[in-house]
């Protein structure tokens, strides 16, 4: 039954992106602003259709700490659902993606619409000065950029190394840090098709400031606070 209503979520999940993709290539010559606002209910349709086909719900804990003006948003990694939920809970949004994932057709296409900061992970150092640059960029223009630091998803309950981009961002641009954590994986597993039905909680951190800190520290800082919420969601 599981994979009946995963399945469901996958077809209705095609069929709409399919839908909202196409339009999207109308919108090249559009401004950001309204790119973003129809490209992204893409995001914004699933997160509510995995309510409707699988009982996933979101549960958010310290949506007050989330600022008005943007912030580099630092968030552990375990599945797709935080890419699709960020969008349904913070303001207009960017991310870090691989190149790769721009070549395909339609759906990267409309990627490339939403101002992504686009690197080739096999040039480490260039990678890290254009996430530098360019996230300093988004933010300037009022996107919020979405880090996760660990680079790749991880299974639930576990966390990877923390890398210091977003703490990079914070120091070169002056804006906030914003640390996020999540148990998707509970409910979406890493590389999983079946879903489970259940609650995801979301857990938003206070601001930090970047002025005056180590980067390595605050990373680190950032990551123990993760691991914290990890652990106090398990008890």
């Amino acid at each position: 039954m599981l994979f009946l209503r995963s399945l469901l979520y996958f077809i209705g999940s095609t069929i709409s992106l399919i839908l909202i993709a196409l339009c999207g290539l109308f919108l090249i010559f559009s401004p950001y602003p309204i790119r973003y606002k129809i490209i992204s209910k893409w995001a914004i349709f699933c997160v509510w259709w995995l309510n409707i086909t699988l009982s996933i719900k979101i549960k958010v804990v310290g949506r007050e700490n989330i600022p008005k003006s943007p912030c580099i948003i630092v968030s552990n990694h375990q599945s797709t659902f935080e890419v699709l939920a960020f969008q349904a809970l913070f303001p207009a949004q960017t991310w870090v993606l691989k190149k790769e994932l721009l070549w395909l057709p339609i759906f990267g296409w409309n990627l490339a619409l939403l101002k992504p900061i686009v690197i080739d992970r096999g040039y480490k150092i260039r990678a890290l000065k254009k996430v530098i640059s360019q996230g300093c960029d988004r933010l300037k223009n009022g996107i919020f950029v979405i880090i996760f630091p660990e680079g790749t998803r991880q299974p639930e309950n576990q966390l990877g190394h923390y890398q210091n981009g977003a703490v990079a961002i914070a120091k070169k641009s002056g804006h906030d840090l914003l640390p996020v954590y999540h148990n998707s994986g509970k409910l979406w597993p890493k590389g999983g098709f079946v879903k489970y039905p259940g609650t995801i909680t979301v857990v938003i951190g206070k601001a930090i400031t970047a002025e005056g800190r180590v980067a390595t520290e605050l990373t680190e800082e950032i990551r123990n606070w993760t691991e914290s919420q990890s652990l106090k969601i398990r008890q």
